[in-house]
């Protein structure tokens, strides 16, 4: 992997240059993801614009699903590529190919191959820029801070949310109605990962990449590494952003309401951010699994309350909910996922979690978009519940299975907290003298 990351043994609050592992490099990474997903919510009106050009909700479905499948074979290059040269090539290249895809939307006016292009475009880059920049700061900080450090850095997706979803509902509002508004859209989107890449080139420019000896091929690792039922709650984290990023707008736009998405994904966002601080070490108190559990709860909660809201300010309710399930779910699947596999292959590995995500939207996409068409005005209800019979079927899957077993950052902060404390000799001296007691009590002071 590359020279700067840190070997698993540092210590806990050291990265390899003896410093906190909050520095100069996590935070450039923190501001080129907030740039990166401000940019990505913009795309949330994907199935408005398709809709725009004459297509259905299956349609919508058809093409995110397809773009989804590319970009899930995609990653099977994507880990051993990663694990060959390095994250500063591929984390560069991504941003380069989302860029370009997103400048071929200004121009698409219809619903032809392009579009299909354009979306498998998008969604290949996005993965290669999200992968590259999780394995980056993985690399950067000792095992049993790779939880924590990956939920830090995506609380700035909370932050770019809130700028994306308010930054598009301004441009609805201020742009002509009809392709005007697209084109601004997709423009914004081509800016802010110009911003996102002008960051990538200076996080990179010093990395260094020492390739392993061997590289085998990633569906190779996958069945010696195989993570087990956390790959099931990887997908149902991409089922969620299929209910939230693809169909919610369009159920927005349904009911007739005016900011009902740009308040969905506000309260979302800062519902993920609050609980994503909230609970930074709850991998190392209440453990992963819990995590999972807990947050796929809060999935199907949110889901299950969508049905009844009529009012913009009520999508508050639900956006809370599943602000919650997003914070616990992302860095404990990840770090679950990607921890099963051996460092010199993290690429690799967080790749192929990541790719879960990817399967579970190009799975659900097309069957979600279609359980709306085929309950013609009043689909989104029956599809809401079929994504939260999901959440559920699979909680309860993860409690019977990997649920039951312990978790090794739980093991390992008690270690590490036993090691820390003062170590008492309570063996008598064959010649020491009793010492007299003291009145009160005595001062401790360190030598």
């Amino acid at each position: 992997m590359t020279t700067e990351t840190a070997p698993p043994e540092l210590p806990q609050t050291a990265n390899p240059s003896g410093h906190s592992i909050y520095d100069r490099i996590f935070w450039l990474t923190y501001a080129a993801n907030v740039s990166l997903v401000a940019a990505n919510a913009l795309t949330f009106r994907f199935a408005d614009f398709v809709k725009y050009l004459g297509g259905t909700e299956e349609t919508t479905g058809a093409i995110a699903g397809t773009a989804l499948l590319g970009a899930l074979a995609a990653r099977w290059m994507l880990g051993q590529g990663i694990d060959r040269y390095g994250t500063k090539l591929l984390w560069r290249l991504g941003s380069v190919l989302f860029i370009a895809s997103m400048s071929l939307f200004v121009v698409v006016d219809q619903l032809d191959a392009w579009i299909y292009v354009a979306r498998t475009g998008y969604a290949v880059g996005i993965s290669m820029m999200f992968t590259c920049s999780m394995v980056h700061v993985q690399n950067r900080v000792p095992a049993d801070r790779r939880t924590e450090v990956i939920g830090n850095l995506g609380s700035s997706g909370f932050v770019g949310m809130i700028c994306g979803a308010q930054l598009g509902d301004l441009i609805l509002a201020l742009a002509d109605a009809g392709r005007m508004q697209y084109v601004v859209l997709f423009g914004s989107t081509v800016l802010l990962s110009s911003i996102y890449l002008g960051l990538v080139i200076v996080i990179t420019r010093r990395d260094v990449h020492d390739r392993p000896h061997e590289t085998p091929a990633a569906h190779s690792l996958l069945l010696r590494y195989w993570p087990g039922p956390v790959v099931l709650v990887a997908m149902m984290m991409g089922t969620a952003l299929t209910v939230t990023t693809v169909f919610l707008t369009r159920y927005v736009n349904h009911l007739g309401l005016a900011h009902g998405f740009g308040t969905f994904f506000t309260g979302y966002a800062i519902s993920a951010f609050s609980f994503r601080l909230l609970a930074t070490n709850w991998s190392r108190t209440i453990g992963r699994h819990r995590m999972i559990l807990l947050g796929l709860c809060g999935h199907a909660i949110g889901f299950s309350i969508l049905p009844f809201m009529t009012r913009d300010w009520m999508f508050l309710l639900p956006a809370t909910a599943c602000g919650f399930g997003h914070a616990l779910l992302f860095p404990a699947v990840v770090s679950l996922g990607a921890g099963a596999f051996p460092k010199q292959y993290r690429g690799t590995g967080t790749t192929i979690t990541l790719g879960f995500f990817d399967l579970g939207m190009a799975l659900s996409a097309p069957v979600l978009g279609r359980v709306i068409d085929q309950f013609d005005g009043v689909g989104f209800t029956p599809m809401f519940y079929t994504a939260t019979g999901l959440m559920l079927a699979v909680a309860t899957f993860y409690t019977l299975t990997a649920g039951r077993h312990p978790d090794v950052d739980v093991t390992r902060a008690r270690e590490t907290q036993r090691e820390r404390l003062p170590h008492v000799d309570t063996s008598p001296h064959p010649h020491a003298r009793p010492e007299p007691v003291p009145a009160l009590c005595s001062a401790h002071h360190d030598d």
